[in-house]
């Protein structure tokens, strides 16, 4: 397939309109208000948090995706979670549907909320819906406007984080953008992630959710910062079929096609979340390759990534491959630890750490110039079959440790 990146987000497929407002809902000076929007209905698709102390925003988003016919809108907030909150919570996310749905004239059901920031505190809703009117009146199908709504949802993210790429399907050219916020409080499943995918794909609602389901396993669920799994995940993708192809009722060709454009995106975006962590330096990426098992190299790759202590010598540019070894064989995994081998890897070159079961000869120097770049990988070659994964994280600073001693502030 002839995958092509365009410039844009999620207004980048025919068919939608974004918009991005100052709603002073937390911030200050800053747009913090979202929304996404489409005349045509889209069938939706998604995918939420795993932990069992679960936003206001994701109750309504589960039942909408789950039991509802159609979508036309996503209204989102940056500042205060809605996490927490209690019957108040989930009546302002009814509250929040009712006025965009009068506003936009479509079913209160068929509006998705998100909302990302400060846990246990309220919503002020009349900001909220007097933001939902401004962002009613604000909306364009420019691809500015796209950028605007990736700006909007941003919390301690210190860029935003937007793509489209398209593809040919039987005559049709496929449009697929997104964006996605993310910096801490991210380890899936899901993690700290508001993420929106747009499509003018024509496909059905039980495959659009098995292609999503499916893709997460390696992509937005193989990344790590802090380890901490949020309760406000939420990933969702919205098709209107306005490409006109024929509509993708099963497993196909045409489904492989577009599995493979969201894999595409998806990888994308997960690894700028992991690049963007709280206080990082370097992203930090574990491919494991030549596993007996798809699962072994995940859950190898993810512990890596996940080490505080691994993290922390990335962030040194200290190659302490004893980390990784250790990281590793805690993981649960199994593997020979004398029948493998190591490498540090980024722009400035490619280095084997360890063989076969010990260090080898190698240039401290020449590992910490390696090591010195801003995307740092580890490959561990198992040298055991023919499968592999890779995880994505940061390096642990001090930043890290600074911006959260006063996030609430």
């Amino acid at each position: 397939m002839k995958l092509k990146e365009k410039t844009g987000g999620v207004t980048a497929a025919k068919g939608f309109w974004a918009a991005g407002i100052e709603a002073a809902i937390k911030y200050q000076n800053r747009l913090d208000m979202a929304m996404i929007y489409s005349e045509i209905p889209c069938v939706a698709a998604g995918v939420f948090t795993s932990n069992l102390v679960k936003a206001a925003p994701v109750l309504w988003d589960k039942e909408v995706v789950e039991n509802g016919e159609a979508v036309h809108a996503v209204i989102v907030n940056s500042g205060i979670a809605n996490a927490c909150t209690g019957e108040q919570g989930l009546d302002y996310c009814k509250r929040t549907a009712t006025a965009a749905a009068d506003a936009l004239s479509v079913k209160e059901n068929a509006v998705l909320i998100a909302s990302t920031g400060v846990i246990g505190m309220q919503l002020p809703i009349d900001r909220i819906v007097a933001g939902v009117e401004q962002l009613v009146k604000s909306k364009e199908e420019t691809l500015a406007a796209g950028s605007l709504a990736a700006r909007a949802i941003m919390t301690t993210d210190t860029v935003s984080k937007e793509i489209a790429v398209e593809f040919e399907l039987e005559g049709a050219t496929i449009t697929l953008g997104g964006m996605c916020k993310g910096s801490g409080m991210i380890h899936p499943n899901m993690c700290t992630m508001l993420g929106f995918l747009t499509t003018d794909l024509a496909i059905s609602k039980e495959m659009l959710q098995q292609a999503l389901s499916e893709n997460v396993v390696d992509t937005f669920n193989m990344i790590s910062v802090d380890g901490d799994t949020s309760t406000n995940d939420t990933l969702v993708i919205m098709a209107n079929g306005s490409a006109g192809n024929e509509m993708i009722t099963e497993k196909n060709d045409a489904y492989l096609l577009f599995l493979q454009a969201l894999n595409y995106v998806n990888t994308w975006l997960a690894k700028k979340m992991a690049g963007d962590g709280e206080g990082a330096t370097a992203l930090f990426e574990t491919k494991v390759i030549h596993a007996d098992k798809k699962e072994q190299a995940r859950v190898l790759a993810k512990s890596v990534i996940c080490s505080s202590l691994t993290k922390a010598a990335i962030f040194g540019h200290d190659a302490n491959w004893g980390r990784i070894l250790c990281a590793m064989g805690y993981s649960g995994a199994q593997f020979n630890p004398d029948c493998m081998e190591l490498f540090f890897e980024s722009r400035a070159g490619k280095i084997l750490i360890y063989q076969n079961g010990k260090a080898v000869d190698y240039s401290e120097e020449e590992a910490t110039r390696v090591l010195s770049e801003n995307e740092v990988t580890v490959v561990v070659d198992l040298k055991q079959g023919n499968e592999e994964a890779a995880a994505w994280g940061c390096d642990l600073t001090y930043d890290y440790v600074k911006i959260n001693a006063d996030y609430r502030s």
